[in-house]
């Protein structure tokens, strides 16, 4: 089980701007090479983690791109649902009845239980925890 690649990407890019003071903005161009994420890709993240409220936009010469909330507000489960939609471990997670075995299969508990977790997780886990110098232990 992955994330897409256009989620992993879009962590990238928060974390790029997570480092940036409040009053800074990013070029796009900037974010791809630094990050290492091809420029196309890159504009459809950004339209997406800006149609999520998670960043700003602007064009022109004193636009760029920054963050929408302070680091310490802004959650990975956030970024991650804005591009891939809501976490699912297994499709008898989303939706029941999609499973043969229904509610007496022994495997959905454990996915069930285990889904919770990751969702707690990264719902408690913020961009300011992952940048340099954050404790990681909690």
């Amino acid at each position: 089980m992955q994330i897409t690649r256009q989620a992993d990407y879009a962590l990238r890019a928060m974390i790029y701007l997570s480092r940036l003071e409040p009053t800074q903005r990013a070029a796009t161009s900037q974010i791809a090479d630094e990050q290492h994420i091809p420029p196309s890709f890159l504009a459809k993240i950004i339209s997406q983690l800006s149609i999520a409220g998670l960043i700003h936009t602007s064009r022109g010469a004193r636009g760029g791109v920054s963050l929408a909330r302070t680091p310490e507000e802004i959650s990975i489960l956030e970024v991650v649902e804005a591009i891939d939609g809501p976490i699912a471990l297994n499709e008898c997670t989303a939706a029941s009845g999609s499973c043969q075995f229904g509610e007496d299969c022994p495997m959905k508990p454990i996915w069930c239980d285990t889904q919770v977790e990751l969702i707690e997780k990264l719902r408690k886990t913020t961009f300011a925890q992952v940048l340099p110098g954050h404790n990681h232990n909690n």
